[in-house]
């Protein structure tokens, strides 16, 4: 009777080991060791060749206008990402800047922003929805971080027709964003 209840906890602890790993399970590690920064992204991504822009940019084989990149801009020598704002003010800055630019013919709209402190670093998360000029929508959400007088922004893309089907892996691939 014990080997039994024994067996069936086992059983049961597996099972829900397997469904809470679920949402991370084919995911890539993705390292720069020169510019400091670490992500996982989803099997069957693969990057993509730019030129005068982001530092990397990964895109799915399939559905090809999701994607993920880093952009690394310099901030003034000993800025904290506090300093730079709260993370809703650096979210409005980074909507209206490169989001959403003006002339862009973009709209983005702000639907949340928090922050994620870890040991080592303090981390914006950012989302919005954006509207292309061709009226397509699309879901964006965004891990931004300081360190070395960098502003490091990883910002992953998918059609709003996929978000709610790719969301706890975008969210998993965002939360996995890592500077050192």
């Amino acid at each position: 009777m014990l080997k039994r209840i024994l067996v069936i906890l086992l059983i049961t602890f597996s099972v829900s080991l397997t469904s809470c790993s679920s949402a991370v399970s084919g995911l890539k590690s993705y390292v720069d060791s020169t510019d400091g920064y670490e992500f996982l992204y989803p099997n069957g991504w693969v990057p993509v060749n730019v030129s005068n822009g982001p530092d990397v940019v990964l895109h799915d084989l399939i559905e090809t206008t999701e994607n993920v990149s880093v952009v690394i801009s310099d901030v003034p020598q000993g800025k904290t990402l506090a300093d730079l704002g709260s993370p809703s003010e650096v979210g409005y800055k980074l909507g209206k800047s490169a989001i959403a630019p003006p002339e862009s013919g973009r709209e983005a709209e702000l639907v949340n922003a928090e922050e994620l402190a870890t040991d080592a670093k303090t981390y914006y998360l950012l989302e919005y929805t954006v509207k292309l000029p061709n009226q397509q929508q699309r879901h964006n959400i965004a891990s931004v971080a300081v360190s070395r007088g960098k502003l490091f922004t990883f910002n992953a893309s998918t059609p709003e027709r996929r978000w709610t089907k790719v969301k706890p892996t975008l969210d998993a691939v965002v939360k996995s964003f890592t500077v050192y």
